[in-house]
């Protein structure tokens, strides 16, 4: 069996304890990113299967016609990037655990986004290098509200964090998850017009999918107050297309603090998003630490294992194999 391990940019993943599990399958690890599909595709030939990094690479229709030999494509969590109709035409079976756990490195990062930028720590590590002192007046977070969109593992974790800072945690989202705030004896929105208007920080954790793609307008970014900050490590497309870029300069909201962008890596030096004056931005690096990667690409390579040894699990398009 012969393993293709795409995007492993700093060649993290053969240290990881999990690694082992792939001991007597043939594994290439490619530490780079390839764009291209015509490269991508010859690379990829000879390979049965394929183990993603996130959707650091798109599986198009136009990839998989062109790679007769694979049988398996392995992830984790939600699969946006995958064209899983194509798949099953060609007979490739995608595993991808969908439930997992929580993720504390997100959650972690989407703290330290906020905090960077109630106080513009980075402005104030750039004025010091370059010979200053302080350059303006920050924000405490106790006191303040924290909205945040979406309930499930990692906003319920957000939701903790704010408890322990001394802020004020509101919950919008979908019936199913202010149901779920609810029961946990948390304070729903009274409106979504509510929400966007009377938060101090507004922090999105809802999964992209079709319908949730777009989820936020540029109507409700234009009802945030002028002071105020949105966050963003989930997915950039929950933003409808340019209404960041232009509610940063209307000014409301005031700053905003992102971890993902709608090209990933971006592939320009002046990208007008990422060279905002009042955004601080990171390189999509929420999920980027060791000990999140050992929680994933366990289960990745379980997934990997366990469909070698003729009993796949965790299958997204049983269809691909039935019969």
């Amino acid at each position: 069996m012969k393993l293709a391990i795409l995007d492993d940019w700093f060649d993290t993943l053969r240290g990881l304890a999990c690694y082992a599990r792939l001991d007597g399958i043939e594994v290439t690890v490619f530490t780079d990113h390839e764009p291209d599909v015509g490269r991508l595709a010859a690379r990829l030939q000879g390979f049965d299967a394929v183990v993603l990094f996130r959707e650091r690479t798109a599986i198009t229709r136009e990839l998989v016609e062109q790679l007769p030999d694979l049988k398996l494509i392995s992830q984790r969590s939600v699969y946006p990037h995958i064209d899983v109709e194509a798949c099953t035409a060609h007979g490739i079976l995608v595993c991808s655990n969908m439930a997992g756990g929580v993720s504390h490195a997100a959650a972690e990062m989407t703290w330290a986004l906020m905090l960077a930028a109630l106080r513009d720590i980075p402005g104030q590590m750039a004025s010091l290098r370059a010979g200053g002192w302080q350059t303006g007046v920050g924000k405490s977070a106790h006191g303040r509200q924290i909205g945040l969109y979406g309930y499930g593992r990692i906003g319920r974790q957000v939701a903790d964090y704010a408890d322990a800072f001394g802020m004020n945690p509101v919950i919008w989202g979908s019936e199913q998850g202010r149901a779920r705030a609810a029961a946990d004896g948390r304070q729903v929105a009274a409106s979504r017009e509510a929400f966007f208007s009377e938060s101090d920080v507004v922090s999105l954790h809802v999964r992209l999918k079709p319908a949730t793609r777009g989820l936020v307008t540029a109507t409700d970014l234009a009802m945030m107050k002028p002071g105020s900050v949105l966050v963003n490590t989930s997915r950039a497309g929950l933003i409808e297309e340019g209404a960041l870029l232009a509610a940063l300069n209307g000014g409301r909201p005031g700053m905003a603090a992102i971890d993902v962008f709608d090209e990933e890596p971006i592939s320009w030096a002046n990208d007008p998003l990422a060279t905002h004056p009042n955004l601080i931005g990171t390189p999509h690096i929420g999920f980027v630490t060791e000990d999140e990667f050992e929680i994933q690409f366990a289960d990745i390579f379980d997934q990997v294992v366990a469909w070698r040894d003729g009993a796949p699990i965790h299958m997204i398009n049983p269809e691909a194999v039935a019969g």
